[in-house]
């Protein structure tokens, strides 16, 4: 079992993130930031988020992407979960513990401008940049991201690597 910290009400999901790359093997982030715990500060986060109920993991995935990006995609071009992790993060006023699985989807050319039609409103606010970083930027990179482990495992992930994560306490 792990030890939580008690300090906000918990929601357990289970969630997808997905690794977008373009033709030019560059990633898609989103600069990100929660305005109810500045504290943490800002952090670059693959687009996804909690399956609703009913969805499979290539649901979710097709849905998210849309909804965060604009970018429209067929499940048929979602690959496979091998990259599954437990983590636990605040956002807003909750605690969450996340069951999630990370996919990889690669566009042809040059990845395009976000469209931010379809986001939430709390997206809106969260997520106040993107860029689409050349991937050893990413390995290379200081910066924080979620998942915290990004930066080491992204190049073997989209090599094909499973990855079974350990449980990451975020924040």
């Amino acid at each position: 079992m792990i030890d939580l910290p008690n300090d906000l009400p918990v929601v357990n999901r289970r969630a997808v993130r997905v690794v977008v790359t373009d033709g030019t093997d560059r990633v898609l982030l989103f600069h990100t930031r929660d305005p109810d715990h500045p504290r943490l500060g800002t952090w670059w986060e693959l687009p996804g988020g909690g399956m609703d109920p009913g969805e499979t993991y290539l649901d979710t995935a097709v849905r998210e992407l849309r909804e965060e990006t604009g970018i429209v995609v067929t499940a048929d071009q979602v690959g496979a979960p091998t990259w599954r992790r437990r983590a636990s993060f605040v956002h807003r006023q909750l605690r969450h513990v996340q069951d999630e699985v990370v996919v990889a989807v690669r566009l042809e050319g040059p990845g395009p401008d976000v469209d931010e039609t379809d986001r939430l409103d709390y997206e809106r606010e969260d997520y106040f940049a993107f860029r689409w970083w050349p991937l050893p930027e990413v390995a290379a990179s200081r910066d924080r991201f979620y998942p915290g482990p990004l930066p080491r495992l992204i190049t073997p992930f989209l090599a094909g690597e499973e990855i079974d994560e350990p449980f990451e306490l975020w924040s």
